[in-house]
């Protein structure tokens, strides 16, 4: 395991900083927003804007990959992202914002799939679980970190963004100077909803319905945070805690959805999700203390549903479809994610900081009663027929390749045919 995860170290520290990047770009736009007077609409619209380029790249990045090759795209995507960030500094306008944070997506998102195929190909099937566990760590801890360096520097001024910048560009030296040879091409997914629908209506309702609430939180979070008089400490804490949390409680919560009908602990972290929700909109924690411990439930059982869903969607799909059906229900997520930011800003600007949580609340409330009715309507998978679950990087969209990464290794021939049926797709076209 250890020479597996040496022969791979420039490939983790590549992504680890391009996470941390990611986890302090994302942190630095909302609250510099605020401080510009950015309305809550127009800061509900960067998340907006990031889903949509996040959901971009992971469509057309295998296609760039193709014609420029892995390095050359990856130092295109690490470069344009850099841009992005310091762009942001001089060109303050929302709508301006709405754009290049959109465009960042766009290339987090093409760099994630890029470095995490080239994990896929320098992984052994045995130890594939393993490997994504360690790189699902190593994506938390740069990410928990970025967002705590909100703290270095005044946000009003120009460091943040210089140092976010330069993390982005610096994130393509190691991927840059690997010997590695260049990994086969990148996973296509297209999206099919009425057979993923077919295949499991609960996990394509809650998806949609987890990229709402999730993406209007993690846009969103941190200028609750910041209007309702935490100090920047705090609202650094306030978007690392609930990421934490959320990573371990999937550990727990994996064990008891292997054992039990995974649409039971769906409605489960539903139901406590929903108290989360309920304290913030009707008792409005006062203290950074309260304010933490809430926002750690919240984390602890809202992150937690991706990776309920993904297991239960793979628990109805045909042998060898792991890749289609995660990579489809990744896109539902993302649509979600879409229009999550918007509905969250609408709501906080006409009613106040306290309205983001009426957008998680309609959400978690609607997947728990349409997994209820489903609970009480069909039956649940047979013990012996149900997957593996999966755990997921909490706080940010997942890519295809990290659920290729994620893929059991008896199902890896079936994943190695659909590449080289892709290469083949490409060198005909």
């Amino acid at each position: 395991m250890f020479r597996s995860l040496l022969a791979i170290s420039a490939l983790l520290l590549g992504s680890a900083i391009l996470l941390f990047a990611g986890g302090l770009n994302g942190m630095i736009l909302p609250v510099r927003g605020g401080m510009e007077g950015f309305s809550s609409i127009s800061l509900g619209l960067l998340g907006t804007g990031w889903a949509v380029g996040y959901v971009s790249g992971c469509i057309l990045t295998p296609r760039l990959v193709a014609g420029a090759g892995h390095i050359r795209a990856f130092t295109l995507m690490s470069g344009v992202a850099g841009i992005a960030v310091l762009l942001s500094l001089l060109l303050i306008h929302p709508a301006t914002w709405i754009v290049l944070r959109a465009l960042s997506g766009f290339c987090f998102a093409g760099a994630a799939m890029i470095v995490e195929s080239w994990l896929n190909e320098r992984t052994e099937d045995r130890l594939r679980g393993k490997v994504f566990g360690v790189y699902t760590m190593v994506g938390l801890v740069a990410t928990t970190t970025g967002q705590m360096a909100l703290t270095i520097a005044p946000v009003d001024g120009h460091i943040l963004f210089v140092v976010a910048g330069t993390f982005y560009c610096l994130s393509l030296v190691p991927v840059a100077l690997t010997t590695s040879g260049a990994p086969q091409p990148l996973v296509v997914v297209k999206l099919d909803v009425a057979a993923l629908w077919r295949n499991s209506p609960v996990a394509v309702f809650a998806a949609f319905m987890l990229g709402i609430s999730n993406a209007s939180f993690f846009t969103l979070h941190v200028v609750y945070a910041d209007k309702v008089g935490l100090g920047i400490t705090a609202v650094a804490l306030f978007a690392s805690v609930p990421v934490m949390a959320g990573a371990l409680s999937q550990i727990p919560v994996g064990i008891l959805s292997d054992r039990m009908d995974r649409r039971i602990v769906l409605l489960g972290l539903c139901l406590m999700a929903i108290v989360a929700d309920a304290i913030f909109i009707f008792f409005t924690p006062e203290g950074q203390a309260t304010n933490l411990f809430v926002v750690a439930l919240f984390g602890a059982t809202s992150l937690a549903i991706y990776p309920v869903v993904m297991a239960h969607a793979n628990d109805h799909a045909t042998p060898g479809a792991f890749i289609q059906t995660s990579g489809g229900i990744l896109m539902v997520f993302g649509v979600g994610s879409v229009i999550g930011p918007l509905l969250g800003g609408a709501l906080m600007n006409a009613l106040g900081p306290q309205a983001l949580f009426y957008t998680t609340i309609v959400a978690h409330s609607l997947t728990a009663a349409f997994a209820l009715v489903r609970i009480t309507t069909s039956f649940a998978v047979p013990q012996d027929q149900k997957g593996t679950f999966h755990l997921s990087q909490p706080g940010r969209i997942s890519t295809p390749e990290a659920a290729a990464l994620a893929e059991e290794s008896d199902a890896a021939p079936d994943h190695d045919e659909d590449r080289a049926q892709y290469a083949h797709r490409l060198e005909a076209a």
